[in-house]
């Protein structure tokens, strides 16, 4: 039986998880700006019960199927909801797996309840359940798999945690070909239950199970990779080859001449976890290093997560959603921090200060979206038959609905290759209204390899093209810093800023 402070705690623990995870899924009127997004509904609205093909593989076909059969009514708008409804399901659920996972290694409810409040106002676990695509359920396999590695060292006999590891790896490898590090946490397992003295062939068995019926469901779940085998490997080159960087795309521009690693500690983790929590997860990992109280379950957990780091954090594309599987281990490493503290009353406050980034997070999606604003304010104060210059490649434009204003989604992505500045300056010069839908182009071409493109975006800053901001739509997602300076999907998806400049009246 539980107790009521207990019971108290797992209710408040339910309540704020529902609220975050759920609240405002509609959260962009339905306009749906994440091209994952688009492209994953899409796939699933040219299914039906006679061909369920989705002709679409950078993903697998897991949570394609999973949104077909549980969309009530077939049409694009609720094929996105039902997408981030089960995005939100499985964000929810990981909470409660952190939950024990902490109760394991820090036996303490105490801290394990501390590091599940901490998750539930992580901002970047916040927006992943609010994105209908594939980043919740990695979470989820992810956690799912440090739990069943703990159940299996501690009770290796029991065969259920081995077939329970396998259909979430399953799941996983269904949802995400490079979901197969996902399983890091099991195999480490077996390896200390090797060195604990299992014997090889036992370890070997299992490990084969594993494999085996992890390939199972996979090939369950997501049929099409081998029936369709050559479309899956044609997508699958293309993948990796954006990944490494040797196909060269326009929107990974933003990652010429990043470094690995050190990447991601200035872009993204500051961002996703907030700045504080990001502060006493590197006190936190000092102070491990320190101690060396390393418990068989702490081991599994860092060592996995330093693997799946080392593996992503290599490559040429860095973007925000190829670290969400990691993103609780800066609220973990915090609790090294909190457990050192004796003052309670200090120890509320520290608590309250990391929450608070993620409770100003959740601003994001009780604000109307920027595009939405800027929508509303162009309708009533720039006049019809308006020639606007903007950009192209925002996934999807300003929405400017019925308006007879002329707009010149101008393509900036091949503006220095086309040497495109005669028809640039054209568009400039009968221009009444420049637009900036978001910092995509001139935060990535802010450079010598885009001297076109450099040049443009500091006349127009500077007021030399004679136009001047008239205009700002923002709300940024991140406190104390500037979104604009993270990762460029933590910002444009869901909270690009939108500068509208208008051209100044000659003097002469």
């Amino acid at each position: 039986m539980l107790s009521k402070k207990r019971f108290f705690c797992f209710l408040l623990l339910f309540v704020l998880t529902l609220f975050t995870r759920f609240i405002s899924l509609n959260w962009d009127n339905s306009l749906s700006f994440h091209p994952d997004e688009n492209n994953m509904a899409m796939s699933v609205l040219q299914m039906d019960k006679y061909n369920l093909n989705p002709n679409f593989f950078a993903y697998g076909q897991f949570p394609l199927y999973l949104t077909f059969f549980t969309t009530p009514k077939h049409n694009f708008t609720t094929i996105i909801l039902t997408l981030r409804f089960w995005s939100a399901v499985f964000s929810s659920a990981s909470i409660f797996i952190f939950y024990f996972i902490a109760k394991k290694i820090f036996s303490s409810s105490k801290f394990a309840f501390i590091f599940s409040l901490l998750l539930i106002f992580t901002p970047g676990l916040i927006q992943s359940a609010h994105f209908g695509t594939t980043e919740s359920i990695l979470i989820f396999v992810f956690a799912s798999n440090i739990l069943l590695s703990f159940l299996i060292f501690h009770q290796p006999k029991k065969k259920i945690y081995l077939f329970l590891a396998s259909l979430v790896s399953g799941i996983g490898l269904a949802t995400k070909i490079s979901s197969l590090i996902l399983m890091t946490p099991i195999f480490l397992s077996l390896l200390l239950l090797f060195l604990n003295k299992i014997s090889f062939k036992k370890i070997f068995i299992k490990s084969l199970f594993i494999i085996s019926t992890t390939l199972f469901f996979g090939i369950i779940f997501s049929p099409y990779n081998l029936i369709k085998s050559s479309d899956f490997l044609s997508t699958m080159k293309y993948e990796i080859g954006v990944a490494n960087g040797t196909t060269q795309v326009f929107y990974t521009r933003q990652f010429i001449e990043s470094i690995p690693y050190i990447f991601q500690f200035k872009n993204i983790f500051p961002y996703t976890n907030g700045i504080f929590i990001f502060i006493f997860g590197l006190f936190g990992l000092f102070l491990i290093i320190k101690s060396h109280k390393f418990n068989p379950y702490l081991i599994v957990t860092l060592f996995s997560s330093l693997i799946y780091f080392l593996y992503q954090g290599q490559l040429f594309v860095k973007w925000t959603r190829f670290m969400s599987p990691i993103f609780f281990i800066f609220p973990l490493l915090s609790l090294f921090v909190f457990q050192k503290i004796k003052s309670k009353i200090l120890l509320n406050f520290l608590i309250f200060l990391s929450l608070f980034p993620g409770i100003y997070f959740l601003k994001t999606y009780f604000i109307s979206d920027t595009r939405i604003q800027a929508t509303e304010w162009i309708n009533q104060n720039i006049l019809s038959e308006s020639y606007v210059l903007s950009e192209s490649g925002n996934v999807v434009n300003i929405p400017l609905y019925d308006s007879q204003i002329n707009v010149d989604n101008f393509d900036f992505y091949t503006l220095d290759e086309d040497q495109s500045i005669e028809k640039l300056t054209d568009s400039i010069n009968k221009s009444d209204y420049i637009f900036v839908p978001s910092r995509r182009v001139f935060k990535n071409q802010n450079n010598s390899s885009y001297p076109l493109s450099q040049k443009y975006y500091q006349s127009l800053f500077s007021g030399e093209l004679n136009f001047s901001l008239i205009k700002t739509f923002s709300k940024s997602n991140s406190l104390f810093l500037n979104s604009e300076n993270a990762e460029e999907t933590w910002s444009v998806f869901d909270n690009p800023t939108i500068r509208i400049y208008q051209k100044q009246n000659d003097e002469t």
